[in-house]
């Protein structure tokens, strides 16, 4: 670029230059500033980046403030890189991430390289991915270093959050809407939002797998390690307090009880190996869980505290490598750029729970049908419950009960007072119980990328967020390609009955069939199933809210005869039209579907065999046209 001079060339140069050095100071913030936006997303973890990106999509500015150097929480700056659970629900961002992870390594084998996970991954490639995916966004602006310190509050409402950074520079944002998506739930405490932590009493949760009397014990955390394999000998130094015995039984060949069932060392290191030959080790098994509160500890606490984590994770590398014959297995060198070369942050499987307007237990999810709160869905998981007290032999029995995939309703997200304030991550209204199934990544993702929709709707509409209409944000997540309902025989890509069959599916119009199974639980739509006469009284009866006398003989119903009960339940409605069917053009209930678009699955009219028995999607398409039960119930 060539540069005119003139008689003020200097200070146009100096103007020029300051210009330059602010433009590529972009996300570097100067100390005791003021910012002000839409929407603050306190926490770029797992639900954080989605919570930012989809309500930047829904037209909101927004502001992301997180602690550390890289984007996406246990995903990537805990580096527990293999997701848990919603292999077969590729819902929303989620699904939108792991496709990506699936482009970079060349394809889904690719990316089940261990046997904890279908989807394993390099932390750092995690981090590039979300950072491509905020950035592509013009309206976010990404703020990193900063953690928070305080609230501001107008009586109940949030008004903005003030941050600090190591240097102790300050900033506050001010918003319409924030977002609570820490690890810790640290944004709840300093709101005064009510909260619990730590095990549940029965008689709050009203569980019977919850102990009697409450603790404030939570969860294990972890300090996840990335290995790599290196042509010599890597063995650290022994850490203090080293004692073989801690790591005993971690695998077959390092137990001395022949009784204890354990992989073997090799099955051991293949759990969760990542591509590229690294392995990613998070052991639960006598390895390198901790046990750690560290929820009302002030940072400089915790950073202490996790030191102590940080030495569970050596120690049991020094055992892996000396009494495991792991010797050439060392800290993967340049996945975090840290100096340790440890991630980050440790991995929080809990943190402080929101007392929200839904309170989501252990019940619900074994008997979603015995509640209303499905009917408010706005995320699904389908992990079992999966809890990690072995560290901490104080903490309360608990059971675990097979569960089936499930949904979470969006009054888990809402304070029951606090306006302004939308909550995400793992803070969620749950038990103590139910939190093991709804921690993990996949699932986690999908609740922010819920609280961004519903963020973006309370700006549009100048709303707090439990005055939102759940209908308007149930639409914008199925817009989205979400799943609200788990059913795994129906997928987005059905565009014809896949909103249908999810509708009728949250007003409770048409059931499924959960099937607890192992490590991926599901929820059957039987989609391709006949429909029944009495399906369709049980429909009635939900719509109508009577008792429908049941037929003394059930049989499955051709379309023709289940268009003619359904134009009948309407009153019989007369309509005028031209019908390519030969021998019923004068039908008067086919004339009144044809007119009012109840017979598109059938992809033309002169396609409809009215004789063929009717399926199950084929149902819900005509009961969410016909009947409408989204948009009334």
């Amino acid at each position: 670029m060539r540069i005119l001079l003139c008689r003020n060339s200097g200070l146009i140069l100096r103007v020029i230059l300051l210009t330059l050095i602010l433009a590529g100071c972009k996300k570097e913030t100067p100390s005791s500033q003021v910012l002000q936006t839409e929407v603050l997303v306190v926490g770029g973890g797992a639900s954080g980046v989605s919570a930012a990106l989809q309500a930047a999509r829904s037209g909101s500015q927004v502001i992301l403030v997180e602690e550390t150097p890289w984007l996406g929480g246990m995903l990537t700056a805990a580096g527990v890189s293999a997701t848990d659970g919603n292999h077969r629900l590729p819902s929303g961002i989620w699904g939108e991430f792991r496709e990506m992870l699936y482009t970079y390594y060349g394809g889904a084998d690719s990316v089940e390289t261990g046997w904890v996970s279908n989807t394993l991954f390099e932390p750092h490639i995690g981090n590039r991915i979300w950072n491509q995916l905020l950035t592509a966004e013009s309206n976010i602006r990404i703020i990193n270093g900063y953690r928070p310190v305080s609230v501001t509050k107008d009586s109940e409402q949030v008004t903005g959050v003030w941050f600090s950074n190591e240097q102790s520079d300050s900033l506050k944002i001010a918003a319409a809407i924030t977002i609570e998506a820490t690890e810790l739930g640290d944004v709840l405490a300093l709101a005064d939002a009510p909260y619990l932590a730590g095990q549940d009493a029965r008689a709050l949760t009203v569980e019977e797998q919850a102990p009697q009397q409450a603790t404030d014990i939570i969860q294990d955390l972890t300090f996840a390690m990335i290995l790599q394999e290196y042509p010599e000998d890597q063995t650290i130094e022994e850490p203090p307090g080293y004692d073989p015995a801690e790591f005993n039984c971690a695998c077959k060949e390092l137990c001395d009880d022949p009784d204890f069932e354990v992989v073997d060392c090799a099955t051991m290191m293949q759990y969760a190996r990542l591509p590229n030959n690294k392995y990613m080790i998070n052991w639960p098994i006598h390895g390198n869980d901790y046990y750690l509160n560290s929820l009302e500890m002030t940072p400089e606490a915790r950073a202490m505290a996790y030191q102590e984590a940080k030495m569970q994770s050596w120690r049991f590398l020094y055992h892996l490598q000396t009494k495991g014959g792991f010797s050439n297995l060392g800290i993967a060198q340049g996945e975090f750029s840290t100096e340790d070369g440890l991630p980050f942050i440790p991995y929080h499987r809990e943190s402080r729970r929101l007392q929200g307007v839904d309170f989501l237990t252990l019940n619900h999810l074994q008997n979603p049908y015995a509640y209303d709160l499905y009917r408010d869905a706005i995320a699904v998981g389908d992990y079992p419950l999966d809890h990690h007290h072995g560290k901490n032999l104080s903490a309360a029995k608990e059971e675990f009960p097979s569960i089936p995939s499930f949904s979470i309703p969006y009054g888990c997200l809402v304070p029951q007072t606090i306006d302004g304030l939308i909550v995400a991550e793992k803070s969620i209204s749950v038990s103590h119980l139910a939190n093991g199934a709804t921690r993990l990544q996949p699932c986690v993702i999908l609740i922010g990328q819920a609280a961004g929709a519903a963020a973006a709707i309370c700006i549009n509409q100048n709303l707090q967020p439990r005055d939102l209409d759940i209908r308007i944000l149930q639409q914008q997540m199925l817009d989205a390609g979400c799943w609200l309902m788990p059913f795994i025989d129906m997928v987005p890509e059905d565009s014809i009955f896949f909103q249908a069959v999810q509708k009728v599916g949250l007003t409770g119009l048409m059931k499924g069939t959960g099937v607890p199974f192992k490590w991926a639980n599901q929820t059957w739509f039987y989609a391709d199933s006949l429909f029944y006469l009495s399906d369709l009284l049980n429909a009635y009866q939900a719509m109508d809210h009577q008792e429908i006398i049941k037929p003394e003989v059930d049989y499955h119903l051709s379309r023709l005869e289940f268009m003619m009960l359904i134009w009948g339940h309407k009153g019989a409605p007369k309509a005028e039209a031209s019908l390519p069917f030969k021998d019923l053009s004068s039908d008067p209930a086919l004339i009144y579907a044809f007119e009012n678009g109840w017979l598109l699955p059938w992809e033309g009219e002169e396609n409809f065999q009215p004789y063929t028995p009717i399926t199950r999607k084929e149902a819900a398409f005509v009961i969410n046209k016909a009947l409408r039960p989204f948009e009334q119930l």
